[in-house]
C-alpha cells in the first residue's frame, strides 16, 4: 500500500546530520513509490503555543506563522517522520515547539498512524536519545491511532556531515524509508 509520507527535518542547520538522515529516508520511501513531502524547519517561523486552546473549538491556531501550514500537512499524512539533532539528551527546541503547536489536530480526524524518529547526537552512548524518544512518545500517546514504528540513532555525529562516516546508519534510514 502506497502511503502519504511527511518528513519534518527539525534541524536548525541546513544539511546537518539529522537532515542527511531525513534525505536518506526520503530516498528509500520515494524508491518504493510512496508520495513524500519533506519540510525543513531551519527556514520556518514557528512561534510558541500560547495555551489558549481556541484551536480545540475552531480547529485552527490563532497564531499566524508557518506552523499552521505544517500542521495541515500533518493532518493528511499517513506517516510522519521527525528528524532531529539531540541537544542535551533531548529533541531540539524547534521540534518541541512544533509538537506543541499541533493542538489543532486533537479534535479532528487525522490520518497519521505511523511515526518515525531519525536522530543524531554527538554522544555515542546508546541511551543518549532516550529523552527524545520519551518526549516524542508522550506526544504520540495523545493520538490514540498512532504508534512509534521505528527509530534510527545516528550516534557519535558531532560536526556537520559526520553522519556520512556512518554508512550503516545511513543505510538504516534508507531501508526504513524503503520499507515504510
Amino acid at each position: 500500500m502506497k502511503k502519504n509520507v511527511l518528513i519534518i527535518s527539525t534541524s536548525p542547520r541546513k544539511g546537518g546530520n539529522s537532515d542527511i538522515l531525513a534525505s536518506e529516508f526520503e530516498k528509500g520511501a520515494l524508491e518504493s513509490g510512496h508520495q513524500v513531502k519533506k519540510i525543513d524547519l531551519y527556514n520556518k517561523t514557528i512561534n510558541f503555543c500560547k495555551g489558549c486552546l481556541v484551536c480545540q473549538s475552531t480547529k485552527k491556531c490563532i497564531i499566524k506563522d508557518d506552523a499552521s501550514n505544517i500542521v495541515e500537512e500533518m493532518l493528511h499524512a499517513d506517516a510522519i517522520v521527525f528528524a532531529t539533532p539531540i541537544y542535551f539528551y533531548e529533541m531540539c527546541g524547534q521540534m518541541k515547539t512544533l509538537l506543541d503547536r499541533t493542538n489543532p489536530l486533537f479534535p479532528v480526524d487525522y490520518s497519521f498512524t505511523d511515526i518515525y524518529l531519525l536522530a543524531t547526537a554527538a554522544d555515542s552512548s546508546k541511551n543518549s536519545m532516550d529523552g527524545a524518544i520519551k518526549g516524542l512518545q508522550g506526544w504520540i500517546e495523545c493520538f490514540e491511532k498512532t504508534s512509534l514504528k521505528g527509530v534510527v540513532k545516528g550516534l557519535g555525529t558531532d560536526a556537520a556531515g559526520t553522519i556520512k562516516n556512518f554508512p550503516d546508519t545511513l543505510n538504516e534510514a534508507y531501508t526504513m524509508g524503503k520499507n515504510i
